[in-house]
This record gives C-alpha cells, sequence and structure tokens, in this order.
C-alpha cells in the first residue's frame, strides 16, 4: 500500500462495451435492461460512435457507454474486446498521473483530454512495455476527473459510512 499516493480513486464512473454494431447493445442494455439513454458521441481520433445510457441517480449515477467502431477496418477497434474499458472517478487527475507514470504506469498516447461526458480523461494502456512495465493487465482503465459536487458525493457517503 501506498501512504503517499496523492489521489484517490473515489468508485466506479462508468463501463464501455463494444460490439461491431450498437443497434443490439442498446436493444439489450435499454430496451431490456431499462437503462436511461442520455447522448450520444463521436469521435474519429479514437474511431468510435457511442452512446452513454446512465443507471442510478444523481452524482453517482453510473454510465454504460455502448459502442460500435465508425471503421471496422481501422484501429482501435473499441469492439474487441467487448467489455472495451473501465472507468474510475478519482479526485486529482494530474496528480494521478504524475504519481502513477512515476512507478511506472504505461498510459495510452493523448495524454489528459476532454472524454466523451466532459470530463478530463487519460486512459491506462492494458499492456506494460519496456520503459513503462506497469499495466492492469489487460484491462483498459480510464481515469475521470471527479467534480467537486462527485467529491463531495463521495466524502458524505464515506462519512457516513464510518460514523
Amino acid at each position: 500500500m501506498h501512504s503517499d499516493r496523492p489521489f484517490k480513486v473515489l468508485g466506479l464512473q462508468q463501463i464501455a462495451i463494444g460490439a461491431p454494431n450498437k443497434k443490439k447493445l442498446k436493444a439489450f442494455w435499454v430496451d431490456l435492461l431499462g437503462l436511461k439513454f442520455s447522448h450520444s458521441y463521436t469521435s474519429e481520433s479514437e474511431n468510435v460512435d457511442e452512446d452513454i445510457c446512465e443507471v442510478g441517480e444523481g452524482l453517482l449515477k453510473v454510465e454504460v457507454d455502448l459502442m460500435q467502431p465508425l471503421d471496422p477496418n481501422k484501429k482501435p477497434r473499441v469492439d474487441t474486446p467487448a467489455l472495451n474499458h473501465v472507468g474510475f472517478w478519482v479526485d486529482n487527475l494530474p496528480a494521478a498521473v504524475e504519481w502513477l507514470g512515476a512507478q511506472g504506469v504505461r498510459f495510452t498516447p493523448g495524454g489528459i483530454r476532454p472524454g466523451a461526458s466532459g470530463y478530463e480523461v487519460v486512459f491506462i494502456h492494458p499492456k506494460g512495455n519496456e520503459q513503462t512495465p506497469i499495466s492492469a493487465e489487460g484491462v483498459l482503465v480510464e481515469l475521470v476527473q471527479a467534480p467537486s459536487d462527485v467529491i463531495q458525493a463521495f466524502a458524505t457517503i464515506e462519512q457516513a459510512l464510518n460514523s
């Protein structure tokens, strides 16, 4: 355990699920399970066309992003693996990136940038390399800068659980 960690992972922000065609994903996740559709997002550089859906309420709701590639012949392939990535709220994204990088964590190219829901994000590469050997061992992880109201909501829950 690292007591000098200058950031805290607060909770799950999202899971992202990919398929060749997001219509089938939407039929299952929205039509059958009842998740709420929020909005759509596309990015040519990330080769993604996605529907942002939500489960839960308020500041602690979790996104379920239903993704398909814009071009199935280009990378990245957001539909492989089907569970594309998990995203976690963090309370200090720049400190997390700096500290994790110093520990040897490998990040994907692009650095900190705006994500599909407007929050600053960074991705931890699913595989380490020689220069940066630490990864999540096959899982793409997104770290998402939590806004102050989300940070406060998690702090309130933590205080209630500890009292």
